[in-house]
């Protein structure tokens, strides 16, 4: 289950990706200002998050020293 600490807000460096994680354990991600780019389910285990989208792909990321890692992104809670 998620910690207060993964709720909410994430964006990349570069505030192209901005990724919402709700106490529901679903995702919205924000994509060059596209809303609603992907969505899907979250779970987290440890400092480890796995998503999977609602079309079915899997992904994975890590939290590591109040960032969120994920597909090459470093993001920072907003």
């Amino acid at each position: 289950m998620a910690s207060d600490r993964h709720l909410g807000t994430w964006i990349d460096e570069t505030d192209f990706v901005h990724q919402h994680l709700t106490a529901d354990g679903r995702y919205d991600e924000t994509r060059g200002g596209r809303p609603h780019a992907y969505q899907g389910s979250y779970r987290i285990t440890g400092d480890r998050i796995d998503y999977r989208d609602d079309l079915g792909f899997w992904a994975f990321g890590e939290f590591a020293d109040g960032t969120l890692q994920h597909a090459g992104y470093t993001f920072h809670r907003a």
